[in-house]
């Protein structure tokens, strides 16, 4: 039985990595000021505007560049492991939406390069970025907790969450979803709904954090493993703290066996 306790810092990145990571350092503080042992931040937390465009990939940066070296410094400065979502150079005229993971020794744990891309409603993320490998299963240990990550529309696809939950070996005991959920009609029942599926499908934890307006619609949550919010903020700018249980999830696949009884596996369509 083993406890991790995360931090979602919900917040507006702005065009300016610098001021990016001073963000993610007073929330990195606070969190561990709060006893948190994770902090995980939002979707493109190292650069963001609106528009998907040449600018992101001017921006971008190589995963020992001057951004995640700096969350590195974070983690050994605050002894806690960050989570967060950075614009990673990619191949010619493209960047990768990557994950990184960063121990509290300041090395990387983990990294998750964005699979499904965002061309919906009226979006078109392929045109700037490179997908990642539909091979990836991004599970890195914090704490004794196996910890497992997706980006903002790969939620919209259930087996990612479940090749994350049902690993061999390996299997997340909670997954974070790091997003940009763009407003818009109905979103937010989408972004909610959605997380909660993914909870009680797998019987997992999961911490969806999203950006903030004008963008995003905050509403980050943590659900646990039946689908309970346990703590969940509104639009505003904020930190949400709350502890993962895996005691609670032996309890509830105990009661709801859906893992054990599944008769299909997931596997990469290429």
């Amino acid at each position: 039985m083993s406890t991790l306790t995360i931090a979602a810092a919900q917040f507006a990145p702005v065009d300016d990595p610098t001021a990016n990571l001073e963000t993610v350092r007073r929330a990195a503080v606070d969190a561990a000021r709060r006893g948190a042992d994770l902090l995980v931040t939002p979707e493109y937390t190292s650069y963001f505007t609106a528009d998907i465009d040449d600018r992101f990939v001017a921006a971008a940066e190589p995963l020992d560049g001057p951004f995640v070296t700096g969350l590195a410094d974070l983690a050994r400065e605050t002894g806690i492991a960050i989570v967060a979502g950075v614009a990673e150079v990619g191949e010619g005229e493209r960047f990768r939406n990557t994950l990184v993971a960063v121990l509290p020794d300041g090395s990387i744990g983990a990294t998750y390069r964005k699979v499904h891309l965002y061309d919906a409603f009226g979006s078109r993320e392929s045109d700037r970025i490179e997908s990642g490998a539909t091979d990836q299963l991004p599970v890195v240990t914090v704490q004794g907790v196996r910890v497992g990550l997706e980006t903002c529309y790969d939620l919209r696809f259930p087996e990612v969450t479940r090749r994350l939950a049902a690993a061999e070996g390996g299997a997340a005991d909670v997954v974070l979803v790091p997003a940009e959920w763009v407003r818009g009609p109905g979103k937010e029942h989408h972004w909610r709904t959605l997380l909660t599926a993914r909870a009680i499908e797998n019987t997992v934890w999961v911490v969806g954090v999203g950006q903030t307006p004008p963008v995003g619609i905050g509403s980050s949550v943590v659900l646990d493993p039946s689908g309970v919010a346990v703590a969940a903020a509104g639009a505003t700018p904020g930190l949400l703290v709350a502890t993962v249980d895996t005691a609670v999830t032996d309890s509830v696949r105990t009661v709801n066996p859906s893992l054990g009884l599944r008769r299909y596996d997931v596997v990469p369509r290429g």
